[in-house]
């Protein structure tokens, strides 16, 4: 996301959403005056409130701003979330989930079951982002045994 003096204005920007969900849904979303555009407007006052959102889920439990490596892994739910706000009321069931299923995301980060970075609150630290993975299936052992 863009940044002014090291604080996140959103963690989505208009192109994240144009690569989304296309040009087309954003200006029938945002473009109330009916001049044929998205009016930016509208759209970066519902990316910052995504990001507003997301952060309320990340505050207590990551160091606020987060890192870019962090924020990377952040634009796809501040994206769903920003889409279904600029839907409001007329919401379709597939925007609806894909914010249910951000925000559920989100819960599972501020609770600790996903963790995105180690600068998380109990290791403050500043490396990138952490992947929890399953023990390696095909390892060496295995692989020697094949024939």
């Amino acid at each position: 996301g863009k940044r002014i003096q090291g604080k996140p204005v959103s963690y989505a920007t208009q192109s994240d959403l144009v690569d989304r969900y296309g040009q087309e849904e954003l200006i029938q979303l945002t473009d109330r005056a009916g001049a044929g555009f998205i009016d930016e407007a509208v759209l970066l006052r519902a990316l910052a409130d995504a990001s507003n959102e997301v952060n309320g889920y990340l505050r207590g439990r990551l160091t606020l701003p987060v890192s870019e490596a962090v924020a990377e892994l952040l634009v796809q739910p501040a994206a769903d979330i920003a889409r279904y706000r600029l839907y409001g009321v007329k919401a379709t069931e597939t925007v609806r989930t894909r914010y249910e299923d951000a925000r559920e995301w989100l819960k599972a980060v501020a609770s600790g079951r996903v963790v995105l970075s180690v600068a998380d609150a109990s290791t403050p630290r500043t490396s990138g982002p952490v992947v929890l993975a399953p023990a390696e299936v095909f390892g060496a052992s295995l692989l020697a045994r094949m024939p």
